[in-house]
């Protein structure tokens, strides 16, 4: 594979993963528990859409068929999205979006640590960037996670549901396959299997105080940040996502 196309993939799958993570999010506006976290939900959101913006605007760039974040965005179809399966599941209940937000930030807060060293220096400057946003996030999330396993009964056993039922989609974040391969060997990308000890380290530290057990690894799905396997949520999402400008093509304000 040409290291071009490569890293158009690669900045493409980045984008993907801001922006459906974004969207997700945002389905929270007047929905959150309390006014004060719907605030802080929503600004993770526009974090995750800020950074969608750069890697997808870049990624046009790079393709260089005059495709720019908007068509990138919007005019794809499901099986044209490189995000992988774990940001791309409902919020569910509360527990559920923390669980969600903590397991993707405490990966994207080893990955971003990486790319701002990255050969690439458009995607170091974005990483730069994301890497203090990300921080903040896996944080508040942690922080989500330790006050509700260690709360009530019941927030314990929510908490520890979700984190259970979300478990098999972290597998998918530490497979490489041919593209991150090239990105690794270009010093452009960082090794993935690499991160995993980082991440193990950083997560089992959360789940250590907020009195979690670790849920068992077993068969993890993939398919996701290639493009051979979403899950029927993501068409849903891009239903109501992409519906103005499917139904409007072309529409400005």
């Amino acid at each position: 594979m040409e290291v071009r196309d490569a890293l158009f993939e690669y900045v493409l799958r980045l984008g993907d993963n801001a922006l459906i993570l974004g969207q997700r999010l945002s389905e929270l506006v007047g929905r959150a528990p309390e006014l004060e976290e719907e605030m802080a939900l929503v600004n993770i959101a526009l974090d995750y859409i800020g950074q969608a913006r750069m890697l997808l605007t870049y990624a046009g760039e790079i393709e260089g068929k005059g495709r720019d974040e908007d068509q990138l965005a919007y005019l794809r179809d499901v099986l044209d999205f490189r995000n992988v399966l774990l940001v791309e599941q409902p919020n569910g209940d509360f527990a559920h979006t923390i669980a969600r937000l903590f397991l993707i930030s405490a990966f994207n807060e080893q990955l971003y640590g990486r790319l701002v060293r990255s050969r690439d220096g458009r995607l170091a400057e974005i990483a730069e960037k994301a890497l203090k946003e990300v921080r903040y996030h896996v944080r508040h999330s942690g922080e989500w996670v330790i006050r509700l396993g260690d709360g009530t009964e019941e927030s314990h056993r929510r908490m520890q549901k979700a984190l259970d039922d979300l478990w098999m989609y972290t597998g998918e974040l530490f497979t490489p396959d041919e593209i991150d391969r090239v990105m690794a060997e270009e010093g452009i990308g960082p090794d993935l299997p690499a991160l995993k000890p980082l991440w193990d380290e950083r997560v089992d530290a959360v789940l250590r105080e907020a009195g979690l057990e670790r849920p068992a690894d077993g068969w993890m799905p993939t398919g996701g940040k290639d493009g051979r396997m979403h899950s029927e949520h993501l068409g849903h999402l891009l239903a109501e996502m992409q519906f103005l400008q499917r139904a409007y093509p072309g529409l400005r304000w």
